[in-house]
C-alpha cells in the first residue's frame, strides 16, 4: 500500500509532469540525488521531464552529458558506487542498448561482485512504447531484457500518482533499478497527485478493476485499453485488471490469488509475443494455480517483427478491440 497522507494538499499533474515533480522532491530531499543525460539540463530534457530543474539546482546536479549512452550509464556506475545516488535518463529505450554492457555487468553486478561492501543505487529512467509517431529506434518495448537478469528491479506506473511515488521509491532503492516511463501516456491525462513526498511500494501490483470471470494482466501503456476493453464487454463478462507496476520482482502472490477467483486469464502487453514477460506470468500462474484454471492462458501482444514505421503502429499495438478478442476467447473456451 501506498504510504500517503490523506490530508495532504494535491496538485493535477500529468505523467511526465509527476516525473518533474518526483525528481525534484527526491533532490531538494537528499543532495546525493543527481541526474545525468542527454539534453536533461538547460534544454529540460526532450519530454521536458526535467524542466526548470537546471536552474534550481545548477549544473553539479543536473548534468548534460555527450551522445554517448554507455558513458552515462559507466558514469552513473561509478557515481553510486562511490554513494552518489544518481538518475541518468536514456532518451528512449531504444538507444539504451550501448549502456547494457555496464547496467547488466557493472550495475546489476555490484553488490554481488563486492559481497555486499558495494551497492549501486541508481535509476535508470526512460520512456518506451509505441503510440507516438516516432521514427525507427523511438518505440521500443523490451523490458524483458532487463526483467530477466538478477540485480536489477524494472517498475513501470500507467498514471500520474504511481509515476511519482514509484520513482520516489527507486531513487530510494539501495539498489540499481530501470524506471520506464510509457511515452504514450505521457501527457494523455491528469490526476491529483499529493505535494509533498510519498511511495508506492516496488513490488506491488494493482488491481484496477475488480471482476469475477477472467483476470487480465498488463502494464505500462496498456491499462488504459485494457481497461477499455473490460469496459465494453461488462454486460456479458466480468473483468478483472490488474496493472503489475513492478516486473521485478513480480507481484506473484496478487496474480495467483486474482486466477483463482477467476479461473481464467490473460495477459496484454506490447512487446513481442515470443518470450515477453507474459510467458513469464503465465509460467507461473501454471505453477501454482494450474487446477484453478477452465481455459488456457490467453496473451494478447504486440507481433514478432520489429517495431514497425509509425503509418502502421496501429495494426501492432494491442488496443481495445483486440483485447476484447483475447477477453472473449479465454471465456469462451
Amino acid at each position: 500500500m501506498a504510504t500517503t497522507d490523506s490530508d495532504q494538499d494535491t496538485q493535477s499533474l500529468t505523467i511526465v509532469e509527476s516525473v518533474q515533480d518526483g525528481l525534484r522532491s527526491e533532490m531538494a530531499r537528499d543532495d546525493d540525488v543527481i541526474v545525468l543525460g542527454e539534453d536533461v539540463g538547460q534544454n529540460g530534457g526532450v519530454f521536458r521531464a526535467t524542466d526548470g530543474l537546471y536552474e534550481e539546482y545548477g549544473e553539479d546536479r543536473v548534468v548534460d552529458t555527450p551522445l554517448a549512452e554507455s558513458c552515462i550509464a559507466g558514469a552513473a556506475v561509478g557515481l553510486a558506487a562511490h554513494g552518489m545516488k544518481p538518475v541518468p535518463e536514456m532518451q528512449f529505450l531504444g538507444f539504451s542498448y550501448p549502456a547494457f554492457e555496464q547496467i547488466i555487468n557493472h550495475a546489476a553486478r555490484l553488490r554481488a561482485r563486492s559481497c555486499g561492501q558495494y551497492s549501486c543505487q541508481m535509476v535508470i529512467r526512460t520512456p518506451y512504447g509505441g503510440g507516438i509517431s516516432a521514427p525507427e529506434h523511438h518505440s521500443e518495448s523490451t523490458e524483458t531484457f532487463f526483467a530477466h537478469y538478477p540485480g536489477l528491479k524494472v517498475v513501470v506506473p500507467s498514471t500520474p500518482y504511481d509515476t511519482k511515488g514509484l520513482l520516489t521509491s527507486a531513487i530510494r532503492d539501495p539498489d540499481p533499478v530501470v524506471f520506464l516511463e510509457p511515452a504514450r501516456l505521457y501527457r494523455g491525462f491528469k490526476d491529483e497527485v499529493p505535494e509533498e513526498s510519498y511511495t508506492v511500494p516496488i513490488g506491488d501490483a494493482a488491481v484496477r478493476r475488480e471482476g469475477s470471470d477472467v483476470s487480465v494482466f498488463t502494464w505500462g501503456s496498456m491499462t488504459p485499453p485494457t481497461l477499455e476493453a473490460a469496459e465494453n464487454v461488462e454486460d456479458e463478462i466480468s473483468v478483472e485488471v490488474v496493472e503489475l507496476r513492478s516486473l521485478s520482482p513480480l507481484d506473484t502472490e496478487t496474480i495467483v490469488e486474482s486466477v483463482k477467483k477467476t479461473g481464467r486469464s490473460a495477459v496484454v502487453h506490447e512487446a513481442p509475443k515470443s518470450v515477453g514477460l507474459g510467458a513469464e506470468v503465465t509460467a507461473r500462474i501454471q505453477e501454482e494455480a494450474l487446477l484453478y484454471l477452465e481455459a488456457p492462458i490467453e496473451r494478447v501482444t504486440g507481433f514478432d517483427v520489429p517495431f514497425p514505421l509509425y503509418s502502421l503502429e496501429e495494426f501492432y499495438l494491442p488496443e481495445a478491440t483486440r483485447i476484447e478478442d483475447g477477453i472473449r476467447t479465454v471465456t469462451e473456451f
